[in-house]
């Protein structure tokens, strides 16, 4: 509880008994329609789940097979959440709906603010809702997830890892250091993933082939390349600019994997490079260490590979994170840095050089609110203010951790009338 002149603030966490409506005892129902990378980053809420109830799971219907290999031991539903041009998508949703809808779920877990996400929880009892529901007509937002989108507009001083975010909606967390394996090198060579969702966080050829050169001194082996068919070109352009003898270890799986067939090829690593992409989150649910590139939009404290073991070479620029929707005003500058002599040092293992400005290598570890990212090698220039909004948001996740100064300026006067 927090105390702020006369008002009283209780934490938003279901373990605040007196302000949990009663639960039945049947299953709990997670809704994830996002993409490849968040289906993965539900694993802390998942398993948290999982430790109290059976859990059903309803995915994108393309990524149900993905679903089942991740989490064997949960239901999984899919449904077309992203089709398109189909004129009778909302009938085939209602119909692979029905049956979740008569099912007495003890708790609904509504994870996208989307319009879909908002029509799926008016079919259940919006007290049995927790994230986005509807009632009476109405789009409702619970408080965690309220107070997440308005933080996320100062995201280099907040930083809340995605994994965390949802984690913590679960009445028991799982500890952050059980979510996924610690990263150990597997002894299958070196993977690199080609591109990121979008092309501003993702490396040209030309940059990437330094640094692929670099970290092959972590690691002996072939070098597998990741992606789409889309990466086709780009994936044969990387491979001219290395040498010889490294071209010969090229094993170009671009568009050539399924589902379990890109399980079984990252398993197996030594170390992956990549952007901020759903395969580097695959590689730290199998215990795989990655080494990714954050730039533009992209932001370690965010979306960082989640497990000890993982180093996030971190864009620092003033202008970071950026809207890739927006033109950049900077000429892409924090992709400069990433082929300094300095940088490519510590991506080799050798470390020792002093980087150069407006970049980072962050290392990964735990606090007790979940996944930390902090530097060793350049400056994190919002990590005493970023420490003070943890143990903020450590309190209001019934977490402990106390009160801090940060309370004034994270909070508003109506978060502290009522309790949530």
């Amino acid at each position: 509880m927090y105390t702020r002149g006369f008002w009283t603030f209780w934490p938003f966490s279901p373990k605040n008994a007196s302000m949990t409506p009663p639960m039945s005892s049947g299953p709990a129902l997670v809704v994830q329609l996002a993409r490849f990378g968040d289906l993965i980053q539900t694993r802390r809420l998942i398993r948290s789940l999982l430790a109290e109830s059976p859990v059903h799971l309803l995915v994108d219907g393309g990524l149900t097979e993905l679903a089942r290999l991740l989490y064997p031991e949960v239901t999984v539903h899919g449904i077309p959440a992203h089709a398109n041009g189909a004129g009778d998508v909302w009938a085939r949703i209602r119909r692979d709906v029905d049956a979740l809808a008569g099912t007495d779920f003890r708790r609904v877990y509504n994870l996208n603010f989307s319009g879909l996400s908002f029509a799926l929880a008016a079919l259940f009892d919006p007290e049995t809702v927790r994230g986005y529901r509807f009632r009476a007509g109405q789009r409702l937002v619970d408080f965690w997830p309220s107070q997440l989108m308005r933080w996320s507009a100062r995201r280099a001083e907040a930083g809340i890892n995605l994994v965390d975010a949802w984690g913590l909606y679960a009445p028991a967390p799982l500890s952050p250091a059980a979510v996924n394996p610690a990263a150990v090198a597997r002894g299958g060579g070196l993977g690199v993933v080609m591109s990121g969702q979008n092309a501003r966080r993702s490396l040209p050829p030309e940059i990437l082939a330094p640094i692929v050169r670099a970290a092959r001194n972590r690691t002996n082996g072939p070098v597998h390349l990741f992606g789409t068919a889309r990466d086709r070109r780009a994936a044969r352009e990387l491979a001219s600019l290395l040498p010889q003898s490294l071209r010969r270890e090229v094993h170009d799986l671009t568009g050539g994997t399924d589902w379990p067939g890109l399980l079984e090829a990252v398993r197996g690593l030594d170390l992956l490079l990549s952007p901020d992409t759903g395969t580097a989150h695959l590689a730290a649910y199998l215990g795989v260490p990655v080494l990714g590139f954050f730039l533009s939009s992209a932001w370690c404290h965010e979306t960082g590979p989640y497990g000890a073991g993982h180093l996030a070479v971190q864009a620092v620029c003033g202008c970071a994170p950026c809207l890739e929707t927006r033109p950049c005003p900077a000429n892409l500058m924090c992709r400069a840095p990433l082929t300094h002599p300095a940088v490519l040092r510590f991506i080799s293992g050798r470390g020792g050089a002093e980087l150069p400005e407006h970049v980072a290598v962050m290392s990964s570890g735990f606090d007790r609110l979940g996944l930390v990212y902090t530097p060793v090698a350049g400056e994190d220039p919002f990590a005493s203010r970023r420490a003070e909004f943890r143990a903020l948001a450590s309190g209001l996740a019934g977490l402990g951790g106390g009160e801090t100064g940060a309370a004034q300026e994270w909070m508003r006067e109506r978060d502290w009338m009522l309790p949530r």
